[in-house]
């Protein structure tokens, strides 16, 4: 009998392991970039966790499985104005990356920035997404997935559930595309194929009734 996979809400406790999962899931994006092992990748990306924590529009869930995280997603809306406004200017503190390079983590942060996207009203965008190599292929990114579009039908203002995939990775464009995404345009940046020696992203969609 499988073992029950379980969706819940990221806690600090599980900062180690979804770092690992990032370099599993992004490792080839930044390895190049930072010149690193996935070792201190891994590491670099559980100090951001550590110090950077996210907006109070930004969310994180984990797949659990007997204790283990095998999968992560993050996603965020646009934040509310009057909480933006609030919102104090967090500092980069380098004594809290004391066993990091400032290049490094300047490298990290420009790449970071790169894929970002800023969500439009109504919109609520899929930052990241990552399973464990072991328990790809097990529905388990479908799992979370179909949890944050539970989210975006529940709340009365949001209807669009958006993420871009890179060009390379079709795999990851079918489950979307079987998950009811489509593809509302694809682009092309030198930015991105200077520092990620990958030029062309797909945006997809799914789209709810208002």
């Amino acid at each position: 009998m499988a073992t029950l996979i379980a969706i819940e809400p990221m806690q600090a406790k599980y900062n180690a392991q979804v770092s690992r999962l990032l370099v599993y899931g992004f490792g080839d994006k930044f390895r190049t970039l930072m010149n690193m092992g996935d070792d201190e990748l891994a590491l670099l990306f559980e100090h951001l966790l550590e110090h950077f924590p996210s907006e109070p529009a930004s969310q994180r869930l984990v797949a659990l499985q007997e204790g283990e995280v095998i999968g992560t997603l993050g996603f965020k809306r646009k934040p509310d104005h009057t909480v933006k406004q609030e919102q104090k200017q967090r500092a980069l503190s380098w004594k809290s990356f004391n066993k990091v390079s400032k290049w490094s983590l300047i490298k990290l942060l420009t790449g970071l920035y790169l894929l970002d996207h800023r969500p439009q009203v109504g919109e609520c965008y899929v930052t990241d997404i990552a399973v464990h190599p072991d328990y790809r292929g097990q529905g388990v990114g479908k799992l979370l997935l179909q949890r944050v579009q539970h989210f975006v039908q529940t709340e009365p203002n949001l209807y669009i559930l958006s993420l871009y995939v890179a060009g390379k990775n079709p795999r990851a464009k079918h489950l979307y595309e079987q998950l009811s995404f489509r593809t509302h345009f694809q682009g092309t940046s030198i930015i991105r194929q200077l520092f990620f020696k990958e030029p062309k992203w797909d945006y997809m969609q799914m789209k709810f009734d208002q």
